[in-house]
């Protein structure tokens, strides 16, 4: 009889260790997405770029590794599974120590898309949710807190918001929510007026239900596109555009007020990535949480070596003489792989950081020309760039492999 009980207790341990089964999905996009980060994208895919140190989707696999019950990270995107993506992957597999694949769209299908056409994969194992994270946002990822909202008042869609200036909200998602359910009922991707200072962050938790109404809108692509076929052609095959679903318009804005969509909020540290500029501003967000979450990644004083101040990440292979700070000034600047800058050379750009006393500001969209002219912006050079003493380059881009040997103001240098 003992042994009966005690079987029937591993029984029901095993059925709640699967109800709480979860899995996450980062969206990485393609090829064509990084074009705001040339000519940094030339070398390494934009979800790999480096930001405070680890590569960016690093920052997304660390927090969603942390949340108990995950039991899978896929990510979807239309990059070809190059050497430097499946090495990340098999390097992330094993530090991390839970399965990360890669799904591969055989054409971009949007923000929704890839989740509809790979839903078997995500579905698989009976997950009772699964977290869903645009690759380029730099956030701290509150994931249990949301977690535990969804919890206590289970719905298809939770969304995770923050707060922006009525300005800078028109570029954004805009949620409007009931304040006391936090239901949201009414959602406008990027309005042409204001709507809502809730903006939507890029970071979902859905239920396995949430794909029903994927199911819908790709159905109905393939009915309209269909019916807009020439008269004779066939049409037995699947219309091209059916796979692409925008999560944002398609079906936020579309059961937004039927009791299916959620938010969060949050005042944690959130930003999107769009473009080197914005890269630089969250590898700042992010050093200033690694006093909490990675201290062994910053910088610290060593006999002989340079002098560190405020949060700094080096890495391992790059070398910085311990007279730097006399000698060599890099301010607001990515510096490529290879690159060297000479003594007494000073690389400078000008960041478009948001306003220090809005507390609601975030990074606006950087443009890199006005009226013709390349506007004042962070300065980025290339991989394998060589600088030479005593030169200024200011709020410039340099192409990999270029040799300078005078100074130069606002140009790109090809």
């Amino acid at each position: 009889m003992r042994t009966s009980v005690t079987l029937l207790g591993f029984i029901l341990r095993i059925a709640v260790a699967v109800a709480t089964m979860l899995k996450a999905v980062i969206l990485i996009g393609g090829p064509q997405k990084g074009t705001r980060f040339r000519p940094l994208s030339f070398e390494v895919p934009k979800p790999l770029f480096p930001v405070a140190g680890v590569p960016m989707i690093q920052h997304h696999i660390e927090a969603c590794a942390q949340v108990p019950g995950m039991q899978e990270i896929l990510l979807i995107g239309f990059y070809q599974p190059d050497e430097p993506l499946t090495r990340f992957l098999e390097a992330a597999q094993q530090e991390f120590n839970l399965p990360i694949r890669y799904l591969q769209e055989f054409v971009p299908l949007g923000t929704g898309g890839g989740l509809y056409h790979f839903r078997d994969q995500i579905l698989a194992g009976g997950p009772e949710a699964f977290f869903v994270l645009n690759a380029d946002v730099c956030s701290d990822f509150p994931l249990s807190a949301m977690l535990d909202a969804y919890r206590h008042q289970p719905h298809p869609f939770l969304l995770l918001g923050t707060t922006a200036n009525r300005t800078q909200s028109l570029n954004y998602g805009c949620i409007v929510e009931n304040p006391q359910t936090h239901e949201v009922l009414h959602y406008v991707e990027k309005p042409s007026t204001f709507v809502s200072d809730v903006i939507n962050c890029g970071i979902y938790l859905f239920s396995p239900e949430a794909l029903k109404p994927l199911r819908d809108v790709f159905q109905r692509n393939q009915q309209d596109g269909q019916l807009c076929l020439p008269l004779g052609e066939d049409s037995s095959g699947l219309w091209p555009g059916a796979g692409t679903i925008r999560l944002e318009q398609d079906v936020f804005s579309a059961l937004a007020g039927q009791g299916q969509i959620y938010v969060h909020l949050t005042d944690g540290i959130w930003s999107q990535i769009k473009s080197a500029g914005s890269a630089l501003y969250a590898s700042r967000l992010y050093l200033g949480q690694y006093q909490l979450t990675h201290p062994e990644r910053l910088a610290k004083h060593a006999p002989g070596g340079p002098r560190i101040r405020g949060n700094v990440y080096i890495h391992p292979t790059a070398k910085v003489a311990p007279s730097a700070v006399e000698h060599t000034c890099v301010l607001h600047t990515i510096v490529g792989w290879g690159s060297t800058v000479g003594r007494w050379a000073r690389v400078e750009g000008t960041p478009n950081d948001p306003n220090p006393n809005d507390p609601r500001a975030h990074m606006d969209s950087e443009s890199l020309f006005k009226d013709g002219k390349l506007l004042p912006a962070i300065t980025i050079l290339g991989c394998r760039v060589r600088i030479p003493a005593e030169v200024l380059i200011l709020n410039s881009i340099v192409l990999p492999h270029k040799e300078l040997s005078r100074s130069f103001t606002n140009q790109i240098i090809l």
